[in-house]
């Protein structure tokens, strides 16, 4: 069976012989300058300054950002990996990771983490294992996230709710969102949407969580099912909006304009609902209910090398410090993400004094680590077309989350062979 490869059979093969060729790469005043690809601008005032203290501290290196939106990023990537112009230094997800990582495009940096001491041990140890691929260190975490619930406080006023807290369950949020639908005002309970799933099924499910365990999808385990189940029980009731009504106004958007009173969503999104008048007033965050146990996801980006940069060396150098505790304390006070480095995030909780974001990082502890493989969005992008009838409304999400279980194990399987 034919393998997926992320540049094709006829680049991939001469690409890697290319990545083992090490150059001088500095500039004609003896000055090196690494390229540095992201792809958030709210990020980009707090990595200036984590630069500007970068270069300070090693004067005959500069870096430049390299700024490209979200929607490309990744297509511009892979174009640039093929030209031999990509970033000399990258962010990474666990989304694409093992695939650029299998394709040997990464630069390896287990000896470099052990020869400089780098404090990776400082970091949630999901994190630093999310980075690595059979055995190899290619990626330094730099920050992380995990889900909340927000809930709109003055719509819970208006209904005489509690606010929600650590002792709620799902049962709990259910009934809440009952009593806060209001049909006159078409303001709903929660927000079920389909579209950030993959992350939210160890959540509701609470088993061992929705994971790749022996290369098996866990859609088709029967607790995952009674997880969906309770969610497209709301949206049949009309507790939560319809996937169909979401299409042009997600959950967020939705909570963003006080039409949910509840949602889930990331702590990388607190800067943004900050940003909205009314959040900033009355918005609250609480952990994620408990289920059958106490879960959330842990996602974080990290900082990946381009294994054909002919300027390894300082970009090295540049990984290490992105990795230690100055430069996660400049990135935890820009108020943008959570630094990963373990006793920096102070300053991201004070920087919102509105809102109890201490909630996001007490759940670290018991998190779960965004599922993944070599072709994650292969098998990921499968749910969609087949439980988006089930999140509209329409039923059916015993028999669609069993065969969404059954072709995500195909498409496993095929990476394997």
């Amino acid at each position: 069976m034919r393998r997926r490869t992320l540049l094709g059979g006829a680049v991939a093969a001469p690409l890697l012989a290319a990545c083992s060729k090490e150059g001088g790469g500095t500039d004609s005043g003896g000055r090196t300058t690494l390229s540095y690809g992201m792809w958030d601008p709210a990020q980009v005032p707090g990595m200036e300054k984590i630069i500007s203290a970068f270069e300070e501290r090693n004067p005959g290196i500069s870096v430049r950002i390299q700024l490209t939106p979200w929607a490309s990023y990744w297509t511009t990537l892979k174009t640039s990996m093929r030209g031999g112009t990509a970033p000399d230094v990258f962010w990474m997800n666990a989304v694409n990771f093992q695939l650029y990582a299998a394709n040997g495009v990464l630069e390896p940096l287990s000896g470099h983490v052990k020869a400089d001491a780098t404090p990776v041990d400082h970091h949630p140890d999901a994190l630093v294992k999310l980075y690595a691929y059979q055995g190899t260190q290619y990626g330094l975490p730099k920050d992380f996230d995990t889900i909340g619930l927000w809930y709109n406080k003055q719509l819970f006023d208006k209904a005489g709710i509690k606010y929600p807290d650590a002792t709620w369950t799902w049962d709990d949020v259910r009934d809440a969102a009952a009593e806060l639908t209001d049909p006159r005002q078409r303001v709903h309970g929660f927000a079920a949407e389909m579209d950030r799933q993959i992350k939210f099924y160890p959540t509701i499910c609470a088993a061992d969580g929705y994971v790749l365990e022996d290369g098996r999808s866990g859609f088709g385990d029967e607790r995952s099912i009674d997880g969906l189940r309770f969610l497209t029980d709301m949206v049949d009731r009309g507790w939560s909006p319809p996937q169909s009504a979401m299409v042009e106004s997600i959950g967020r958007v939705r909570y963003w304009s006080e039409k949910v009173a509840m949602n889930y969503d990331l702590s990388a999104m607190a800067g943004q609902m900050y940003a909205v008048p009314a959040l900033k007033d009355h918005g609250g965050i609480a952990v994620l209910p408990k289920g059958r146990r106490r879960a959330t996801i842990i996602h974080g980006l990290a900082n990946v090398i381009s294994a054909k940069s002919d300027k390894k060396a300082a970009a090295w150098k540049f990984v290490h410090f992105m990795a230690g505790r100055e430069a996660a304390e400049i990135q935890a006070e820009a108020g943008v993400t959570i630094s990963s480095y373990r006793g920096t995030q102070d300053a991201w909780i004070k920087s919102m004094p509105e809102f109890d974001l201490k909630h996001f990082i007490e759940m670290e502890k018991y998190a779960v680590p965004y599922p993944s493989s070599k072709n994650t969005a292969v098998w990921e992008n499968l749910q969609y077309p087949l439980l988006g009838a089930a999140f509209s409304g329409k039923g059916g999400i015993e028999s669609a989350a069993r065969t969404l279980g059954e072709q995500m194990d195909r498409a496993l399987k095929e990476e394997r062979d």
